[in-house]
């Protein structure tokens, strides 16, 4: 049996890469053969983890394709004509309105993502969708085929490996409180959001707190002047950008963190919720897209991004003991249905229930 996964960039350190990762090594423990392909691959990535598109072997209608889908990408369409059974795994693709001040490229590609992901509505066999409103969404946009939900599969053994030395240093045990919030410095995670929550939190309640924020700004840079603007505007101190970092130093970050805050407005899934579960750091997250469907209601979930009430929330959940050992349990009880064995096992049932 062939299976065989694509996806438009297959990156270092992205969700939906290490999602194809993880799910070719299911694949070759199931005894299929498989393989990743690419229009674009990270050079950092390990050698054999992928390869170009136009190496593919000729397919037949017996073969499996898998069709990672969260970008605009000419394979959003071209992926129709190859003869084999097609399932789409839909990550979602954010809104370009998010994008529109700041790269116009980004935002013509966001949106010709859109038109991919209507035009193979009734051009996939099967669908499996990373949560409920994955799910949802595909059925607004007319897929009639089967869709399931599976989480994004995740590794966790991963995490148990060394954190880096020089970010345990330099950021633990230190007495500053450490706000934390993991992911790409883009306009629809709202940094901007949990600055104001930040300035609040450190203007009334500790001074002594730092906000780390973990993500690239490639592709955008303007957002990312845009904020260190507003965070000197505030004349606030203690905020950090990382820019890229290896999973050595994001271990060691999560492991310093006090507190997650998540302000995103839209969310396919967020990995980094999960992360936080994984390593007991509580969290405050905004009710927005996928954010509830991962928190199960675990974590603290506000419906209202009024800062200051957002910073007081932190405040009661850092300084309640009580509360925050209940939030803790109640997101590592969250956490243990994304455990690996659990959603392999997800994975293995409705992959063959497609293919078989």
């Amino acid at each position: 049996m062939r299976v065989f996964q694509l996806l438009p960039t297959i990156a270092s350190g992205d969700a939906v890469s290490n999602d194809a990762v993880a799910i070719n090594k299911v694949l070759l423990s199931m005894g299929c053969k498989t393989e990743i392909f690419a229009e674009n691959i990270d050079k950092r990535l390990p050698s054999g983890t992928a390869s170009y598109v136009s190496r593919m072997p000729r397919l037949t209608q017996n073969d499996t394709v898998l069709y990672h889908l969260s970008v605009g990408s000419e394979l959003n369409f071209s992926v129709a004509k190859l003869k084999a059974k097609k399932g789409v795994i839909y990550h979602n693709i954010t809104p370009s309105y998010f994008f529109r001040p700041y790269n116009g490229d980004l935002t013509e590609l966001l949106d010709y993502g859109r038109k991919g992901a209507a035009f193979l509505a009734d051009k996939a066999d099967f669908c499996m969708a990373d949560s409920e409103y994955n799910k949802k969404e595909l059925m607004e946009l007319g897929y009639k085929c089967d869709i399931s939900v599976r989480p994004i599969l995740i590794p966790f053994t991963d995490y148990r490996s060394r954190p880096d030395a020089d970010v345990l240093r330099q950021y633990d045990s230190d007495g500053y409180v450490n706000f934390l919030f993991v992911g790409r410095i883009a306009p629809n995670k709202k940094h901007e959001d949990i600055i104001r929550t930040f300035c609040c939190y450190k203007k009334f309640c500790n001074p002594k707190s730092r906000l780390i924020f973990v993500g690239s700004w490639q592709g955008t840079e303007l957002y990312y002047k845009r904020l260190l603007r507003y965070i000197k505007a505030l004349e606030l101190t203690d905020i950090i950008f990382t820019g890229h970092v290896s999973f050595a130093q994001l271990i060691a970050y999560y492991q310093t963190a006090d507190i997650f805050l998540c302000m995103s407005e839209h969310e396919g899934f967020c990995v980094p919720l999960v992360e936080a579960m994984y390593f007991g750091v509580p969290i405050i997250a905004y009710n927005a897209c996928a954010v509830p469907d991962t928190l199960g209601g675990s974590g603290i979930l506000l419906n209202d991004k009024d800062p200051l009430i957002a910073a007081m929330a932190a405040d009661k959940l850092l300084t309640d003991t009580a509360l925050k050992r209940e939030v803790v349990a109640q997101q590592r009880r969250r956490q243990q249905d994304f455990a690996y064995n659990t959603v392999k096992k997800q994975f293995e049932d409705q992959i063959s229930e497609f293919i078989m």
